[in-house]
C-alpha cells in the first residue's frame, strides 16, 4: 500500500491531481485508513491507464466513463 505522496512522487503527480481524479470517482476502490487514502496495486495501474488515456486527449469523464466500463 502506499501513501498520496508516495503515489504523486512515483508518477510525477501534484497531490491534488490525485484528490481530484478520486474526487471525480476515478479510484472507485480506493481504501481509507482514518480518511487517508491508501493506493494499491490496483490502484496504480489504474492510474497508468488515466494517464495514458489523458496524454491521449481525453477528458476526465470520458476516462471516467472509459473506467465504469472495465
Amino acid at each position: 500500500m502506499y501513501t498520496i505522496g508516495q503515489v504523486s512522487k512515483m508518477f510525477g503527480l501534484p497531490i491534488s491531481t490525485l484528490r481530484y481524479y478520486d474526487k471525480e470517482g476515478l479510484f472507485p476502490c480506493i481504501e481509507r485508513v482514518s480518511g487517508i487514502r491508501r493506493f494499491g496495486d490496483t490502484d496504480l495501474e489504474a492510474l497508468r491507464v488515466i494517464e495514458c488515456l489523458k496524454q491521449s486527449g481525453l477528458e476526465i469523464k470520458d476516462i471516467k466513463r472509459f473506467m465504469d466500463w472495465c
